[in-house]
């Protein structure tokens, strides 16, 4: 068996997140995105979690690509996270990268063990 990366790990594992102009700047509105495949590892058992994250964001200068958010996300699949720390280090770095106006970051994670968590975080300006 083959130890060589496939090509869809090494695209997430070379991914860096992209943004382009918004070239909208004389009005405000809102883009929303839904990632209905979100995956991480619980670091207490190493259990996989699965969620549906949302963002929803009013750019300012700056518009997200929507290719490197996708290998973006799917980064967090084999990683060790508590579900509040996932949402807001999205938040965070989307933030970094693109100033918005006002970003939300929803992550809505399948139950488990009779508990189902929905993390929100919000940035505005």
């Amino acid at each position: 068996m083959s130890t060589e990366k496939l090509y869809g790990e090494r695209a997430i594992e070379d991914n860096t997140l992209e943004r382009f102009e918004n070239r909208t700047r004389q009005r405000d509105y809102q883009i929303d995105f839904t990632c209905p495949e979100f995956t991480c590892v619980c670091p207490r058992s190493g259990f996989p979690d699965f969620a549906t994250i949302y963002i929803h964001y009013v750019p300012d200068q700056w518009c997200v690509e929507l290719k490197s958010l996708k290998l973006y996300i799917n980064s967090f699949r084999n990683e060790k996270v508590f579900h509040e720390d996932v949402t807001n280090k999205i938040l965070d770095q989307l933030v970094e990268l693109l100033n918005p106006k006002k970003m939300t970051v929803k992550a809505d994670f399948n139950v488990r063990g009779n508990i189902h968590t929905v993390v929100t975080a919000t940035h505005e300006k």
